[in-house]
């Protein structure tokens, strides 16, 4: 029987201690009912709701567009189809950064309105006060440091982050209080494996990463980029595990030839 089976649903509980054990944690984005199907059967720990929807599912450039009302049909849409993952939601940019009560509005409804399990918030001090005011209402919060999509208007780029001392420094520190303000995990972009390990072995809660190493508690990775449906995006840190777009790609290119030709459908397939 595989390990997944064993557990009926993933808590922020059971989250904490697969760290404690050494057990790595998948994380994998999803936007959609069909696809939360089939990375929730496969034993995904964690489902993300993330904002790379707004990349992948709307076809922004960016990650800034999406609004709290598409996050929240994206968020109805996994939740229904997942039975063990832990759904996670990104507040998408804009619903939290201003003042602490935009934020917990915000939350409120992502959390009323689709069922998710916690909520994902890109930052570190800077952020304390939402993070503080959602927590104290009772909703688990993962953070998220290192390259954070929502500011890369900010950075300029999408470069590996935290190479400087300075800037190190400042995450490690900023890992350290999401802790401390009762975040359940972390998630670190794009930055140096070293300093991915040095946040894991510190903090008690789950560090999850994307192009941070492997000594980190789990990985996550966009869930189109694993399987090959995207085909721009080739950064160092993606393993394609499938080529699921050119398969995509023939099928329909038959389906189109069979149509055209008459093949489809046969007499077999009418009534």
């Amino acid at each position: 029987m595989s390990q997944h089976k064993e557990v009926k649903l993933i808590t922020t509980h059971q989250l904490q201690a697969m760290k404690q054990r050494g057990e790595k944690i998948s994380m994998l984005t999803a936007y959609d009912y069909s696809m939360a199907r089939i990375l929730d059967e496969a034993g995904t720990d964690v489902l993300l709701v993330g904002d790379s929807a707004a990349n992948v599912m709307a076809g922004h450039e960016t990650t800034l567009p999406i609004t709290l009302d598409q996050m929240i049909y994206h968020a109805q849409s996994v939740v229904r189809g997942t039975q063990r993952a832990f759904v996670a939601v990104d507040l998408p940019f804009g619903s939290y950064q201003g003042n602490s009560s935009e934020a917990l509005r915000s939350a409120v409804r992502v959390m009323k309105e689709s069922g998710a399990h916690g909520l994902k918030l890109e930052g570190g001090a800077e952020i304390k006060d939402s993070v503080l005011r959602i927590l104290a209402a009772g909703i688990p919060v993962m953070g998220h440091l290192g390259l954070t999509p929502q500011s890369i208007y900010k950075f300029g780029t999408y470069t590996v982050r935290a190479k400087e001392e300075a800037e190190a420094q400042k995450l490690l520190e900023d890992a350290k209080l999401l802790e401390e303000l009762g975040c359940f995990a972390v998630v670190l972009e794009k930055i140096p494996a070293a300093l991915g390990r040095q946040v894991a072995e510190q903090l008690t809660i789950p560090v999850i990463g994307i192009g941070a190493g492997p000594h980190v508690d789990g990985q996550v990775l966009v869930v189109h980029d694993v399987l090959g449906i995207t085909k721009e995006f080739k950064p160092r840190f993606l393993r394609r595990y499938a080529e699921l777009g050119d398969l995509m790609h023939q099928a329909v290119t038959q389906y189109v030839s069979d149509v055209k030709s008459r093949a489809f459908p046969s007499d077999a397939e009418g009534y």
